[in-house]
C-alpha cells in the first residue's frame, strides 16, 4: 500500500523528512471582541481561512455560548480547522491541521490574524506522522515541534 499525501520538509539536522501532516497551534491575543463573539463572523472567517490555504471544505459546525464565546470546526478533506474564543479576554485558540503538501496552515494563520484584528499572535507547528525512511511506516516517536 502506498502512502498517500505525504509532506516533505527539511528537519533540524538539514535532512529531508517526510511526514503526513502539519499541525499549527495558534494563539490570537488582543483581538476585536465583537468579532470573536459573533458566531457568523467566526464561522465565515474560518471557512475563508480554509479556502485561502487551498483546502477543500467538507463540513462545518459552530456553536455560540451564553453569555459569550464561540467554538467551531471546519472539516476539510485535508483534516480540520478548529477554534474556541474568549471575547471577554480578546483571545482565540485555534488548531490548523492539514495533511499532505497541498495546503499550508500558516496561510490560514496569517489570514485569521488579520480577520480577528489580532494585535499579537503566535503559533507553534507540529510535524505529525513522521515516516521512517527504512520501513516507510509511521515512526513510533513523538511529533516534532517546530519553534516559530
Amino acid at each position: 500500500m502506498e502512502i498517500t499525501s505525504p509532506f516533505t520538509s527539511m528537519n533540524k539536522n538539514g535532512k529531508t523528512q517526510t511526514h503526513l501532516g502539519q499541525h499549527v497551534l495558534a494563539e490570537f491575543f488582543e483581538c476585536d471582541p465583537n468579532i470573536l463573539n459573533n458566531v457568523s463572523m467566526v464561522e465565515k472567517s474560518m471557512i475563508e481561512a480554509a479556502l485561502e490555504c487551498g483546502a477543500t471544505v467538507v463540513q462545518k459546525c459552530f456553536h455560540m455560548f451564553n453569555p459569550y464565546g464561540v467554538s467551531g470546526v471546519v472539516i476539510i478533506a485535508e483534516s480540520h480547522l478548529a477554534i474556541h474564543t474568549w471575547p471577554e479576554l480578546g483571545y482565540a485558540a485555534v488548531d490548523l491541521f492539514t495533511c499532505g503538501d497541498k495546503c499550508d496552515p500558516k496561510i490560514s494563520y496569517e489570514y485569521l490574524k488579520k480577520k480577528f484584528n489580532s494585535k499579537n499572535a503566535s503559533f507553534q507547528e507540529l510535524k505529525r506522522g513522521i515516516i521512517d525512511e527504512e520501513t516507510q511506516r509511521v515512526a513510533q516517536i513523538p511529533f516534532e515541534l517546530v519553534q516559530c
